[in-house]
């Protein structure tokens, strides 16, 4: 604006005119200066727009000196923990060094050695310093299977907890037995009694068992359980004049005999070796003894005598160590059972008798399907010896018992599982089909 205003007064001033003198010197101050006070005016700043921006000013400083506050209280806090945790350091080296620190003729050998080290190599590591190394991903407790007997499936129960195991067996077998009571004195000729019987035998048995983890690798088990069996028997002899069929049913039902138990894991699996756990079980006789049924004779068949009650127990003590190796490769686990039964001798009235011991193995594969379910197969067999009589063998007495092994689990619940196991015969002496079902709940 001032630019122009000399421009125009430059202009007017060189007018050479008297009227213009007149403009030049009077009237010419006279409009600019209206001029500038107008623009002037016109270019000064609102009162209220300077009100609002002094606000708006004043509230950001007052945010600025809050935000201020409290980084300085902040600041305050992080000095306080930062004391605090310097103090833990020290408290926590003084201790480490007065319990690891060695004596002073070790700490001058250790020197010695640094030193030498440091002389012999001055070349830095190739390798990543101060990682730790990989845990390892071993087992240290057996894993958990669907139980197929006392030796094989199942977990150990952990320190101080009690697992209570009800459970339901039943067992059928079913053979065709020779009775042969007379003499030849020819090889096709016989005097006497020829009996050939066919025996069915059904067995029930319902027990209550009871666990308890004296450690995290040891437990102990007492079962109890209770028999119900009837057997019936036909029987025809070929040596009398007429074939008559004899037909026989005795039953019983009593306490069975009690078994003792104790596990313990000899070994975690560490070192691409398998879990191993040692079993040890004793049967006490509490049953009734097959030695004290009376027998009867059969009125159809002359010479035939048929027992009045059936057993419910072996009538002699017994005790079995074995072995179990468990080897898991998830999602799979190979186990094997070796163990030796020792049956006691007992005095009868028809003399003393030794029932034979017993040799068996038991090897299978157990698989998870999914977290609360799982099966396994396995087949087991056990040859037992022969019995005696006075020290005399009795002939035939032998018997082979072999089993195709089948077991399911269904995790009901954190401290209840399902248990179902079925054992079937492949052998003339062995038990036709065993379904046992199993509910362990720990406590």
């Amino acid at each position: 604006m001032k630019k122009k205003y000399s421009e125009i007064k430059e202009k007017i001033c060189n007018m050479p005119s008297f009227p213009f003198k007149i403009i030049k010197y009077f009237l010419i101050p006279i409009c600019f200066s209206l001029i500038n006070g107008s623009y002037a005016e016109t270019t000064r700043p609102n009162n209220d727009s300077l009100e609002q921006y002094r606000q708006l000013l004043a509230e950001q400083e007052k945010k600025f000196e809050r935000q201020r506050q409290i980084l300085d209280e902040q600041g305050k806090e992080l000095e306080r923990l930062k004391k605090h945790l310097d103090t833990l350091s020290s408290q926590s080296k003084n201790f480490s060094d007065k319990i690891t620190s060695p004596p002073p003729s070790e700490v001058a050998k250790t020197n010695k050695s640094v030193n030498k080290s440091t002389n012999s190599s001055s070349q830095s590591p190739t390798g990543p310093v101060g990682q730790a190394p990989p845990q390892s991903k071993e087992p240290t407790r057996p894993p958990e299977m669907p139980r197929l007997s006392e030796t094989i499936g199942g977990v150990l129960t952990r320190k101080k907890s009690i697992v209570l195991e009800p459970s339901m067996e039943y067992a059928f077998t079913s053979n065709n037995r020779v009775f042969l009571d007379a003499f030849t004195f020819l090889p096709a000729i016989a005097i006497g009694l020829i009996d050939l019987r066919q025996v069915k035998r059904h067995s029930f048995f319902a027990s209550i068992g009871a666990r308890y983890g004296v450690t995290d690798r040891l437990e102990i088990e007492a079962r109890v359980p209770y028999v119900y069996r009837f057997d019936t028997q036909r029987s025809r002899a070929v040596s009398i004049g007429a074939g008559v069929d004899e037909t026989f049913r005795a039953d019983g039902n009593n306490i069975g005999d009690i078994e003792l138990a104790a596990r313990y894991q000899l070994t975690n699996g560490s070192g691409g070796w398998p879990i191993l756990v040692g079993n040890l079980i004793a049967t006490i006789p509490t049953g009734k003894s097959p030695f004290d049924i009376k027998f009867v004779e059969a009125q159809g068949v002359p010479g035939a005598r048929f027992p009045t009650e059936s057993p419910t127990g072996t009538g002699y003590f017994s005790i079995q160590p074995s072995i179990t190796a468990l080897y898991p490769t998830d999602p799979a686990v190979f186990f094997g059972n070796i163990n030796y039964g020792y049956n006691a001798s007992t005095n009868e009235n028809v003399g003393k008798i030794d029932p034979g011991d017993a040799l068996g193995i038991t090897f299978g594969m157990g698989f998870g399907v999914n977290e609360r379910s799982s099966f396994n197969l396995g087949y087991s067999h056990r040859h037992l010896f022969s019995s005696k009589i006075n020290g005399n063998r009795i002939g035939g007495s032998s018997l082979d018992i072999g089993q195709f092994l089948l077991g399911y689990s269904f995790k009901y619940s954190s401290r209840t599982n399902f248990n179902l196991s079925v054992g079937m015969g492949t052998t003339d002496d062995a038990q036709d089909v065993r379904l046992t079902f199993r509910v362990p709940t720990t406590f």
